[in-house]
């Protein structure tokens, strides 16, 4: 018997082809993943498969994540970090279906030294932050039945069409035995596709509402995190160079601290480097055997 129909937006992307790779194992849930084939901007096609779908739960992981391009198309933005997620939440309301909204760190100012917990004020400065923020309001406006889920650095565990991630990154200097830099002044908590979509299934029939934090634990550099995923995947770690960035001045690097996960004792995130070799040792390798046969 079905536990769940679960509908996934942005399956294609990072985290959203974590979560359908992670459901599909059960079968005790029926699981739709869709991506550029339906347009979460366009009411009536979202009302349209949610009828056809006919969810209990919808996850919305479809966004327009890259900074630099948010800022330069802000109307398309805006679009789809907050009005799709205003019709996600409208329809699935009207289907009585929770919905999942995925949002980033970006929706803090980075102006707050410290740690910020689901408690602190949100207060974006960036075009990508303040539209991911639209989208959180309008999903807690309209369905009383949501769960925001907040994330950092997220990496890993997408198809070939996703946007190329830092790890992705580095590891393609490393093959090509190119130098990057990387910044010793950008700290955050680098957190994989396949922990948060662990933690988002353990969420999946738990009577928890509201907005929870999900990063890994600990911090670290971007230069620490490139140095440790050279290392860990046997390249030379001296093509990572380290500089301190001019447009990181003045800026506080923003950490989430997982308060509600500590609260409610339902999940435990691991460390950020015991994460990220777990990934190398398994998954990394797991996906360069595929591409190499």
């Amino acid at each position: 018997m079905l536990k769940n129909a679960i509908w996934i937006t942005g399956a294609e992307g990072r985290l959203g082809s974590a979560l359908v790779e992670l459901l599909k194992k059960d079968m005790e849930h029926k699981v739709v993943g869709t991506d550029m084939d339906v347009d979460i901007t366009d009411m009536e096609a979202v009302e349209q498969c949610i009828k056809v779908y006919r969810p209990n739960i919808v996850i919305n992981c479809a966004s327009i994540s890259d900074a630099d391009y948010c800022e330069k198309h802000r109307v398309e933005a805006f679009k789809v970090n907050a009005l799709g997620a205003r019709n996600l939440a409208a329809a699935s309301r009207s289907a009585n279906a929770k919905m999942i909204q995925l949002s980033t760190d970006d929706v803090f100012s980075g102006k707050t030294s410290g740690q910020l917990t689901e408690f602190d004020l949100p207060d974006p400065q960036s075009v990508y932050g303040k539209s991911k923020y639209a989208g959180e309001n309008y999903v807690k406006e309209l369905n009383p039945k949501h769960l925001i889920i907040r994330s950092s650095w997220v990496y890993g565990a997408a198809n070939e069409n996703a946007r190329e991630d830092y790890f992705s990154y580095v590891v393609k200097c490393a093959k090509s035995g190119t130098p990057f830099e990387a910044p010793l002044d950008r700290i955050g908590s680098p957190t994989s596709a396949r922990v948060l979509a662990d933690f988002i299934c353990c969420m999946l029939d738990k009577a928890e509402y509201g907005i929870y934090h999900a990063s890994c634990e600990g911090m670290c550099s971007r230069h620490e995190f490139a140095t440790a995923v050279l290392a860990l995947a046997g390249y030379d770690t001296e093509l990572a160079n380290g500089y301190f960035s001019v447009e990181n001045r003045g800026r506080v690097s923003i950490l989430l601290e997982n308060l509600m996960m500590e609260m409610t004792e339902i999940y435990t995130m691991p460390q950020w480097f015991d994460e990220l070799k777990h990934y190398v040792e398994i998954s990394y390798k797991e996906e360069e055997a595929k591409k190499n046969r």
